[in-house]
């Protein structure tokens, strides 16, 4: 009787070091589950950006407004006719002129910087 309480005690200390430190243990699942929220988390961001991006593409192919919009912002486009006024505020050009590595990598989104467009029609 004593060997078998032995045995017994022996098989549950197995499956419980088991349970605690081997492959498919508690603490593997729990770390796998964040993995997985994690990705899941990803996952859904990409989505998001994809259907943006379907988006944009779907407007770029059925009409023109959103190619001369994207000119406009990433080229500088201007119609024939138009004037264009650039606004620049005094202090970000002189803090242009103090650091000019912060001169190449501005953008002008980034600047306080005021673009407008008048139509002349």
């Amino acid at each position: 009787m004593r060997i078998l309480q032995g045995l017994l005690i022996i098989i549950i200390l197995g499956l419980q070091i088991r349970l605690w430190t081997g492959p498919g243990s508690l603490a593997e699942m729990s770390r796998l589950e964040e993995s997985i929220a994690a990705q899941e988390e990803e996952n859904a961001e990409l989505e998001s950006r994809n259907l943006e991006l379907l988006t944009e593409v779907e407007e770029l192919k059925n009409g023109t407004d959103a190619i001369e919009e994207m000119a406009r912002n990433d080229l500088g486009l201007i119609k024939e006719g138009e004037t264009f006024y650039m606004i620049v505020d005094p202090e970000e050009e002189s803090r242009e002129k103090e650091s000019p590595d912060h001169a190449q990598s501005s953008n002008a989104e980034d600047n306080s910087e005021v673009t407008a467009r008048d139509s002349q029609q």
